[in-house]
This record gives C-alpha cells, sequence and structure tokens, in this order.
C-alpha cells in the first residue's frame, strides 16, 4: 500500500499585534513535510497553539499554505486540484456548526445532494452511516435537540456521506462522555479496517496510544518526532506517549 497524502514543505505566515500596536509575522506552522499511508489511523499530538489545526486545515484544502503544497493519491495519480481533493476528503472542524431545525437525515440528504449522489445511493449511504455511527434512536430528531455526543457523531456522519478516501478529523472527542468517546475511536478503528485513512489531532495521549498506527508530534509549528510508538519509545527511552512527549518537548525548548 502506498501514500494517500504527502505535504511537501507546508508553510503558514500570519500577522499578530505585538506592543504598540506593531505587527509581527509568524510561522504557525513552518516548513512541514509528511506523509499518510493507505489504510492507517495517524494522529497529529502538540499542545495548544502548537498549529495542529492550521495544519490539518490546510492538508483538508480549507487553507491555502503561504508555501509548500498538498499531493494526494487518486486513482493511481498524483493530484493537486483543491476540487477533486476535497471531494476525496472527509472533514470534522472543531467548531463545525450544524443546521438545528435539521434532522441528521435531513442534513445527510442535503449534502448528498451538494455531491450529486443519486437519491437511491444517498438513502442507501444514509441506512449505511446510521449502522457505523448508531444514529438509529435519533436519525430522525432535531440536531438541536440532541446530547453533546449524538452532536458529535450527527457531525461525524457527514464527512461520511460522499464516501471519503481520507479522514481528516480535529479532535474529535473532545469533552465527550466515555460512551461517546469510545462509538467515535471504534468508529475510526472499523474505517481502517475498512481500507480507509484517518488523520486526526488529539490531545488525548492514552487514546494515541491505543488508536494510532503512527503518531506525530508537532510543537511550535514544527514537527519534533514521528514514527510508530515502539519508534518513538526507542527514540527517548520512555515508554508512555506522554513521556515520550515531554520529553522531546524539553529537548527544543
Amino acid at each position: 500500500m502506498g501514500n494517500i497524502l504527502i505535504a511537501n514543505n507546508l508553510i503558514k505566515t500570519f500577522e499578530r499585534n505585538e506592543k504598540k500596536r506593531k505587527k509581527v509575522s509568524f510561522n504557525a506552522v513552518d516548513d512541514v513535510s509528511l506523509f499518510v499511508g493507505e489504510g492507517e489511523i495517524v494522529g497529529v499530538l502538540g499542545p495548544n497553539g502548537a498549529g495542529k489545526t492550521t495544519l490539518l486545515r490546510m492538508l483538508g484544502m480549507l487553507m491555502k499554505p503561504s508555501s509548500g503544497n498538498v499531493v494526494m493519491n487518486i486513482g493511481g495519480e498524483a493530484c493537486q486540484d483543491e476540487t477533486k481533493l476535497k471531494a476525496n476528503i472527509g472533514y470534522l472542524s472543531g467548531n463545525t456548526k450544524l443546521y438545528g431545525r435539521l434532522s441528521t437525515r435531513e442534513l445527510l440528504d442535503i449534502l448528498g445532494n451538494i455531491y450529486g449522489l443519486p437519491q437511491e445511493v444517498i438513502n442507501q449511504r444514509i441506512d449505511d452511516i446510521s449502522n457505523v455511527l448508531n444514529l438509529g434512536e435519533f436519525l430522525d430528531n432535531r440536531i438541536e435537540k440532541l446530547s453533546t455526543g449524538q452532536t458529535q457523531r450527527a457531525s461525524i456522519s457527514r464527512c461520511l456521506i460522499h464516501n471519503p478516501m481520507l479522514y481528516i478529523f480535529d479532535e474529535p472527542t473532545l469533552g465527550l462522555d466515555i460512551i461517546s468517546s469510545n462509538s467515535i475511536i471504534e468508529f475510526m478503528k472499523q474505517e481502517r479496517n475498512n481500507g480507509k485513512t484517518v488523520l486526526y489531532s488529539t490531545h488525548y495521549m492514552e487514546e494515541a496510544e491505543y488508536l494510532c498506527d503512527r503518531i506525530i508530534l508537532i510543537d511550535k509549528g514544527k514537527i519534533i518526532a514521528q514514527g510508530t510508538l515502539n519508534e518513538l519509545q526507542a527514540l527517548t527511552g520512555c515508554e508512555k506517549l506522554r513521556d515520550i512527549f515531554n520529553s522531546l518537548i524539553k529537548e527544543v525548548e
């Protein structure tokens, strides 16, 4: 199996105001290159402000890099066309707002039509997604009436309707109870077993230890280490991912 996505030398530059209203440029993502293999789960970990969300937004075609590029393997060919890439990515943002007056079924039906899917395909996809994410008990309830965990599952469901090759999830389990978190974690495992690829950020080190085939550690906009858990353990001499991360952060300070 090859790489489904490759990022080359991504840089994203912003400006911020400092003392005396002086504007200073800084790189939120600073010369990041990475790959994501077909059929694997890759975790992006780092402290607040490390650049994780900015990086994922560029990889998901929601933000243009200041420099660098993203290439995706679609049908055995390297593709940089933004429209084609978006059509093959399911992106979950931490601040995505859903239409509260719609039910999850209505939301998925609308999105399926936006993607140009035939109605019979949409109906089948909704049934399949409902089974995968266990939406049956609230599929036809208004989204504004759902619990936090149910709303997150509804939000993830919209990423599945077009059957993407790659999922990019920004903190999919943040703030959820253990049952809702487990449901989403098992969903990601199941999709990997189905040959799909998942790239996601998380603050939960134990979750990443359990779930990820590879881990990318990022701090101050730069990748400070990446590899399997075993490779990171060998690199640092630490057993737990939390200790590995703390060790590497100290090294770059």
